[in-house]
């Protein structure tokens, strides 16, 4: 019989172990989450609290489901509040024969071995026979945590390592133990995989495991050499970061997000417990952040850590040298601006580190002794190097592990080069050489391979087979035509995806060319079935390249020829309407379409997104309208789409029914900006339909997709019927225009807000219409049309498309 989880217990309800319960719950799984009973405090002697009831003795674990709720920075830990409702709050003391209904029972108590071993002697009293126990450890050994322990307990006994925040961060790390059933560890990472969502590495039950022993190490080794080398903080981290491909909080942002105490906690466990580790003197804490910590200046959670701000805001880095804290300032050196301007991540890594400056010569030397410190833990924590290439991507967000990081800087030549420096390359990089390999990775017969030292040859990099990876189909000789701004990949089965890869995949006449091109092959030929447009970009697609509108705007502006300058914006007019009809001929197509984005899908991704049959959509969609942050309104059928979705279930003869709630919706919806923080809400907000499908799994999201064209063929698709809408025009106008002019007066939005406003009201109403008059989608796109053109003509939407592309953030004018 199949393992199934249907119920999880999580104990422990601080971060992580609500973290955890949260994100079973995201993806529909119940738990009871459990935690010590509260000591009365003289609040509660002094309120009569009854510290006999369940509200008392179950307030942790409680109020940490309810402060999930509540915070919402930096992302919600639910997918939507109501998955809260699968959580049942509880304690030690009065609940832990709840654990006879779990399948699964997930530790997630405070990082002491002692307190570990109490609390599996309990559960191992009331677990469900056969149940799977793990710890949510960071680092301590399997061997102490089971101490005392059955032989029935430790065979279904392992660690699942989430990281923080456990919705969002990929990485799942799961270590067996020497006694652990090898079904249990295969289970788990199915599940961990097709279910929850996340990315699984193999680690082994070594200190700190993968991701935590490699990233720490390098954290440490850039706090050596900035202090061996008189850095500041805050040059440290513009050069740590995104030119080496880094998160943008580089290493000391990154510590404040994490927590300082954390960080001692790792590191001082690496000193600790690896004395034959040939680095070990870098994990010793320097004595900088030995005494933040005594000063409980532990980062982000206490508003202060290596960085801090002023009382007007003004951020504040930490000077090593001295402790005190300054204004923290712009770091300007050349190659740091020209790893900038690379889109290219390995050409990016490889020029930098080669730069003969002060950046350079900083990345250069860190990176080579991390990549020799991780090529030296192989097989020490991982049997193969693509578990801790996995590990820091999902873990750390790199956008290359350290061994890929190493093949893009030039494999042979950066080998010679750390010889040349006196440096001792780790056995695994003598053996690529010995073997005659030209790095840790290869392509051969369209497959990616990777260097095993085990075998000293090269092995399948393992494929998930829900997986579609559009790099190597292209690679495959799978394009079937391209240009600058989008591709189709032939997905096989009769299956075409129209890829973006323009900056930010923004939509530009090239992304417009290829969808129209994809569609032009499905009316065409019998062999292809349908189309799915997705991509694997850091997002879906963020809108209209608002660079190009705006060198539009500003040719016709500063023409002297007025023909010359009405042709310009008869031009622009005319992308807008270009996009519109690729559009609706998607949504009218013979043949499915099916979009998957994910990320964030703004503007136009969203407008892209709604003209497909169906969204397949990644759990984490950051979705919206947000076109009135740069003055104008929704372009691309985006108005239309979201009115056709809230009317639907309206008869279209249904001339009474009052439509302002309806349409107030909508309003709010493009007027506010308003952005979805999962797929989850977005179907609440009707971006998404009940019909659309959610997956956890960013991996799986174009293979569902794929799946979803297919199954609409088999099911014998029909194209939709062409709608009509009925929308209450000048008499609806006017009731939303008293609403907005009231708003203007008691000055909760600008004058030019205002107009803006009136305007959105304008077409979502229908313009010069009645209710009993129905209209077409066409006429409402001409109307959206009309009004994106008008708005575009102003100067004060002008001054805010300069604002936004000069600072990334909205102008309020």
């Amino acid at each position: 019989m199949k393992r199934k989880i249907e119920k999880v217990a999580v104990l422990g309800a601080g971060v992580m172990g609500t973290g955890i319960a949260a994100h079973l719950a995201n993806c529909g799984i119940p738990s009871v989450l459990l935690d010590i009973v509260p000591k009365p405090s003289e609040a509660d002697e002094k309120q009569g609290v009854d510290t006999s009831s369940a509200a008392f003795r179950n307030r942790l674990a409680t109020s940490s489901i309810e402060l999930a709720i509540k915070n919402r920075k930096p992302i919600p830990a639910f997918y939507h509040d109501r998955f809260a409702e699968l959580i049942t709050p509880g304690n030690f003391e009065d609940h832990m024969d709840w654990l006879g209904e779990c399948d699964w029972v997930i530790e997630v108590v405070v990082e002491n071995l002692d307190i570990k071993r109490k609390v599996f002697g309990n559960v191992e009293k009331h677990m469900k026979k056969g149940a799977i126990i793990s710890s949510n450890t960071s680092g301590l050994p399997i061997k102490g945590m089971t101490e005392g322990r059955s032989a029935e307990f430790r065979k279904h006994f392992l660690v699942t390592h989430f990281f923080n925040p456990v919705r969002f961060m990929r990485l799942l790390e799961v270590v067996a133990g020497p006694d652990t059933d090898p079904g249990v560890v295969d289970f788990i990472a199915e599940f961990g995989t097709d279910v929850l969502g996340k990315g699984v590495v193999f680690g082994k039950d070594t200190v700190n495991f993968v991701a935590n022993r490699i990233g720490i190490y390098g954290m440490m080794r850039t706090i050596k050499e900035m202090i061996d080398r008189d850095y500041t903080i805050d040059e440290v981290d513009a050069i740590v970061g995104q030119p080496m491909g880094r998160p943008k909080t580089a290493a000391f942002r990154t510590a404040d997000l994490v927590g300082l105490d954390v960080i001692k906690h790792v590191t001082q466990n690496c000193y600790d417990n690896l004395p034959d580790d040939e680095e070990r003197e870098i994990f010793k804490p320097p004595a900088f952040l030995e005494e933040l910590i005594e000063k409980g200046k532990l980062g982000n959670k206490t508003k202060g850590g290596f960085y801090t701000k002023d009382k007007d805001k003004n951020i504040l880095v930490l000077d090593h040298k001295t402790g005190e804290y300054r204004e923290k300032q712009k770091v300007r050196i050349d190659s740091i601006g020209v790893a900038k301007n690379t889109d290219d991540p390995k050409k990016r890594l490889k020029n930098y580190v080669a730069a003969d400056d002060r950046a350079g010569q900083f990345a250069w030397t860190v990176m080579a002794d991390s990549l020799i410190y991780a090529g030296r833990r192989i097989p020490e924590i991982a049997d193969d190097i693509v578990q801790v290439d996995n590990g820091m991507k999902w873990g750390f967000n790199w956008d290359m592990g350290p061994f890929e990081a190493w093949d893009a800087v030039g494999f042979k030549e950066s080998c010679e080069r750390m010889k040349k420096e006196g440096k001792q390359l780790p056995p695994i990089a003598e053996a690529v050489l010995e073997a005659g390999g030209e790095g840790f990775y290869k392509e051969q017969d369209g497959k990616r391979m990777f260097f095993d030292l085990a075998s000293k040859s090269y092995k399948p990099v393992p494929i998930d087979p829900m997986s579609i990876d559009l790099a190597a189909l292209k690679k495959a000789g799978k394009e079937i035509a391209g240009n600058s701004g989008a591709s189709l990949i032939d997905l096989g089965d009769g299956v075409i995806c129209c890829e973006f890869h323009s900056k930010m995949n923004s939509i530009d006449a090239d992304t417009i060319a290829m969808l129209e091109k994809g569609l032009d092959l499905l009316d065409e030929k019998d062999e292809y079935i349908g189309m799915v447009i997705g991509n694997q970009g850091e997002n879906f697609c963020v809108g209209a390249n608002l660079m190009l509108i705006f060198m539009s705007i500003q040719q016709a502006k500063s023409s002297d020829d007025p023909k010359e300058a009405e042709q310009i914006w008869q031009m622009l007019e005319g992308t807008v309407k270009a996009l519109q009809d690729v559009l609706m001929r998607c949504k009218y197509s013979p043949k499915p379409v099916v979009a998957a984005p994910f990320s964030m899908t703004l503007g136009g991704g969203m407008e892209i997104s709604m003209g497909a049959d169906r969204i397949c959509a990644h759990a984490d969609l950051f979705m919206g309208q947000v076109e009135l942050g740069v003055g104008v309104i929704p372009g691309g059928g985006g108005n239309k789409e979201l009115l056709i979705r809230h009317l639907e279930g309206i008869p279209e003869k249904a001339g009474n029914v009052n439509l302002t709630p309806f349409l107030q919706q909508v309003f709010e919806a493009i007027g506010m900006a308003k952005v979805s923080m999962s797929a989850h809400e977005a179907m609440g907000m009707r971006f998404l339909r009940p019909s659309d499908k959610v997956v956890t799994n960013k991996d799986h999201l174009l293979g569902t997709a794929k799946r979803m064209v297919q199954a609409m063929h088999l099911e014998g698709y029909t194209q939709p019927l062409p709608r009509k809408v009925h929308l209450p025009g000048e008499m609806g106008h006017a009731t939303f225009r008293m609403v907005i002019d009231s708003m203007a007066k008691q000055h909760q939005i600008t004058e030019y807000e205002q107009e803006m406003a009136n305007k959105l009201a304008w077409v979502l109403c229908g313009g010069k219409t009645s209710q009993n008059i129905p209209v077409s989608e066409q006429y409402l796109l001409d109307l959206e049309r009309e009004v994106f053109i008008d708005l575009c003509r102003q100067e004060k939407t002008q001054e805010r498309m300069q604002f936004f592309l000069m600072n990334n953030k909205p102008l309020r004018n």
